[in-house]
Parts: C-alpha cells; sequence; structure tokens
C-alpha cells in the first residue's frame, strides 16, 4: 500500500500543479488583445488540460484504492470530510473544463479580477484537505 500512497502523493501534485496554473492562464487570457497571443494562450490551456484530466483521474483512482485498502470506519469523520472536499476540487476541475470551452467560442464573459480569486480556490482546498489528512480532528 505504501507504493500505491507515493504514487498517490505524486499525482494529486502533478494534478494540482495544472489546477494551480491553468486559472493563471485563464488570467493573461481575460486581459489578451492580440488574437495571436490569445490563439497561443488557448494551445496552452489545452495543452495543460488535457495533461490535467488523466492526472486527476489516476489521483481519485489511487486513492480509491488506499480508501478500500485501508478500509473506512464510523470513527473516521476526517476522511468523510475529506472525500466531500475533493468533490469540489473535482467539480473545481470541471469547471475549469467549462472555462476553456468558452474562451475557444469567445464566450468568455468574466474579467482577469475573477480568475485572479477563482485561482485563490485550489490553494483553499488543498489546505482543508492537507489539514484533514495530517491533523485528522473528526
Amino acid at each position: 500500500m505504501l507504493w500505491i500512497k507515493a504514487f498517490h502523493i505524486l499525482f494529486v501534485i502533478s494534478w494540482f500543479a495544472g489546477l494551480f496554473y491553468l486559472p493563471r492562464i485563464y488570467v493573461n487570457l481575460a486581459q489578451a488583445q492580440d488574437p495571436a497571443v490569445t490563439g497561443w494562450l488557448l494551445r496552452m490551456a489545452r495543452r495543460l488540460y488535457r495533461f490535467m484530466a488523466p492526472l486527476a483521474v489516476l489521483a481519485i483512482a489511487s486513492g480509491l484504492w488506499l480508501f478500500l485498502g485501508y478500509g473506512l470506519g464510523h470513527d473516521q469523520g476526517w476522511m468523510h470530510a475529506k472525500l466531500s472536499f475533493v468533490l469540489l476540487l473535482v467539480i473545481y476541475h470541471l469547471a475549469c473544463g467549462r472555462m476553456l470551452k468558452a474562451f475557444e467560442q469567445g464566450v468568455n464573459r468574466y474579467g482577469h479580477r475573477f480568475f485572479r480569486w477563482f485561482n485563490e480556490i485550489p490553494v483553499i482546498l488543498l489546505l482543508i484537505v492537507l489539514i484533514l489528512v495530517v491533523v485528522r480532528p473528526f
């Protein structure tokens, strides 16, 4: 199980790298005036999202493997809370995909300030998940 745990951590870190960077590309896309720059940023965002998606699946799959391998007792409230926040991260990931489609179709309705704040969400969720896993407050 330690090998699975090591790979789970690797996949989570890699997935989060994308979750941190993709909205930053959106900040630049929201500010871009030059069509050449917009095209370049869209290509970057598309490649990053395609890279992130399998990492998210691998992170969730390895986490599920650990979850099933270690079992879940009724006294592990921290795990229930963690899984809730992981669900929020999956929703965030999918929202990033919808925003990418909006940029590709030229119908983005948010400004760069929105994306600057949107970019902070995975940081907060990561902090909460880390505290739940390390401290196990419940």
